[in-house]
C-alpha cells in the first residue's frame, strides 16, 4: 500500500496515512493534492484523481509540538537505509553501539543498522573492543524528517520545488548527518 504525507495547513509535517484516506479526505475537500504519484491517477464512476504522494490540509489541525522522533528498529533501518554501518552491505538488524548489557540503551544515538554477520562478529563488545570502526555516526532524526525518511524520500528528491528549497537554503540537505 502506498503512503501518502500529510501536510498541516501551514505545510508542516503531520503524519503519513495509506492511500485510501488520502484520497477520502481530497474527496471530502478536507485537503488537497500538493504533490501526486507521476503517471498514477485514482479512477472511479466518478471519479479521476491523481494518485496523492503529498497532501495539505485545508484547515489548520492543532498539536502538540514534538520535540523527538519515537525510537523504533524500523526507523533506525530507515535512517540507515537499510545499508551496515560497519561495511555498508544490507543491513537486516539493529546493533546497539554500547551493549544492552553494559547499560546501552535504545535510542537513536546508540543504535545503527547493521549486516547479520557484523552484528554477530561484534556480539557483546563496543566497536572499539571489536577492532570495528562506524563508516558513518548515529544521528538523532527530527520528527519531520523520521515522517521523509518513512516515504523513502531523501535529500528533497521527489518533493516539489515549494517545499524542498526553503529547507536546503535554511540548513543544507536533508537528513545530512551531523559531523
Amino acid at each position: 500500500m502506498r503512503e501518502t504525507l500529510v501536510l498541516n495547513a501551514s505545510f508542516e509535517p503531520l503524519s503519513t496515512v495509506g492511500l485510501r484516506r488520502a484520497v477520502v479526505l481530497v474527496m471530502q475537500e478536507k485537503a488537497v493534492v500538493e504533490q501526486a504519484h507521476p503517471g498514477l491517477r485514482f479512477r472511479a464512476a466518478d471519479v479521476d484523481l491523481p494518485v496523492p504522494q503529498v497532501i495539505r490540509l485545508c484547515r489548520y489541525v492543532r498539536v502538540p509540538f514534538r520535540q523527538r522522533a519515537p525510537w523504533s528498529r524500523r526507523g533506525v533501518l530507515v535512517r540507515d537505509r537499510h545499508r551496515c554501518a560497519y561495511c555498508g552491505r544490507r543491513a537486516t538488524t539493529v546493533d546497539h553501539v554500547v551493549p544492552r548489557s553494559r547499560g546501552g540503551g535504545d535510542t537513536w544515538l546508540n543504535t545503527v543498522a547493521a549486516c547479520a554477520a557484523d552484528n554477530h562478529r561484534k556480539a557483546d563488545r563496543t566497536p572499539a573492543q571489536a577492532g570495528m570502526a562506524l563508516l558513518q555516526q548515529p544521528f538523532e532524526p527530527t520528527p519531520g524528517d523520521a515522517l521523509l525518511l518513512a516515504l523513502g524520500l531523501r535529500d528533497g528528491e521527489a518533493l516539489p520545488e515549494w517545499l524542498a528549497l526553503p529547507r536546503q537554503r535554511a540548513q543544507g540537505p536533508l537528513l545530512a548527518a551531523p559531523a
